[in-house]
């Protein structure tokens, strides 16, 4: 897939943009002031393939707390700054790899000016976001909660920086309105070079925001846009990084664990399918490889799925064929069938255990 060209901006281990594959991360919903909940939420989140990972900072007890968090962090920590100058330079002094930051609503220039000199002398990134709720209000009533305003208001803060010298900057243009959110990165892509954080904002509960980040982010995705994502849903974190990496494997750009192929089911189906499937992906949930698991249930697409699969199963009545590198290699009773499948695929983690977890 053509994705399309940014200029590159580095975030302490890994890079954004520049071509470099498209970057997952989330934010804590912890207390970041609590260090030790706010490092285990961390550590979960980057046992689920979370890249980086952002920290609110709504006060200085919040800052202090930073530098143990940073520390211990196993991924880049970005904080999340509102209004306050002096905390977004207790985070830089803190030795955060990322800020995220409206240079228009921290304070004068002067104090504009003196974050962006501490970022650039640690050389720290700064991601301009500018959601459909926060326009400035000079544009907003001039153009109304649109992609033009939008797009204005992340312009306008843009110019602040680069007056100042600074262009390691990253972008994001988020609405919950899925349109909105596709018309405003669409207009800054053609505007500028700079990399693109993605996401549908305030998408909703684990199950809706699901559906609705994946269609606002597939579409934005298809377009060759984006350099990093966050999918923002109101649950465990952990459970926004595993959508993420779902969404990136089924748009095949990145790929992190298992992709599971099953059919629909129909009057065909002569095993009992729902339950294999269910089984199958519970038990190879946190595979560690990239690989390809069909569980088909009937005859007629059955065979032809399972056999392009790295490992895959076709059901007949009360039977199954077991298929293993597009060859069948044996036939069991329904009731196997699962612990089948698992015994391949640990099979399969043996022939090809130096080979990663992320395919990109």
């Amino acid at each position: 897939m053509h994705r399309q060209a940014t200029r590159p901006v580095r975030v302490g281990s890994i890079t954004i943009g520049g071509g470099a594959p498209i970057v997952v991360q989330s934010m804590t919903n912890t207390d970041t002031r609590d260090a030790g909940a706010t490092l285990r939420q961390i550590e979960a989140l980057a046992a689920a393939g979370c890249e980086m990972v952002r920290v609110a900072v709504p006060d200085g007890e919040a800052a202090a707390a930073l530098s143990e968090i940073v520390s211990h962090s196993p991924i880049p920590v970005a904080a999340d700054i509102h209004f306050d100058h002096r905390l977004a330079l207790a985070a830089l002094e803190a030795g955060v790899h990322k800020l995220r930051l409206n240079p228009g609503n921290i304070g004068s220039e002067q104090k504009v000016r003196e974050v962006v000199q501490a970022a650039k002398d640690r050389q720290v990134p700064i991601r301009i976001g500018v959601n459909s709720g926060s326009i400035a209000k000079h544009i907003l009533a001039r153009l109304g909660r649109t992609p033009e305003a939008m797009v204005e208001s992340a312009l306008e803060h843009i110019a602040i920086l680069e007056k100042l010298g600074f262009e390691d900057i990253v972008v994001s243009l988020k609405a919950t309105d899925i349109d909105t959110t596709v018309a405003a990165y669409q207009m800054i892509s053609d505007k500028v070079d700079y990399p693109l954080h993605l996401g549908i904002t305030e998408a909703g509960t684990t199950w809706f925001g699901t559906i609705k980040s994946a269609c606002g982010l597939g579409a934005l995705l298809s377009r060759g846009l984006g350099d990093t994502l966050r999918v923002s849903l109101t649950a465990d974190p952990v459970e926004e990084v595993r959508v993420a990496w779902a969404i990136l494997s089924a748009m095949d750009l990145r790929r992190r664990g298992p992709v599971f192929i099953s059919c629909p089911t129909c009057g065909r189906t002569e095993i009992d399918l729902e339950r294999i499937t269910a089984e199958v992906e519970a038990r190879l949930k946190d595979y560690p490889l990239p690989i390809t698991i069909a569980v088909m249930g009937c005859v007629v697409n059955g065979p032809g799925e399972a056999s392009h699969a790295d490992i895959g199963i076709a059901g007949g009545k009360g039977v199954g064929l077991v298929f293993r590198g597009g060859k069948i290699i044996r036939r069991v009773a329904e009731s196997e069938l699962v612990d089948a499948v698992v015994h391949e695929a640990l099979l399969y983690m043996q022939e090809h255990s130096d080979g990663g977890g992320d395919q990109c």
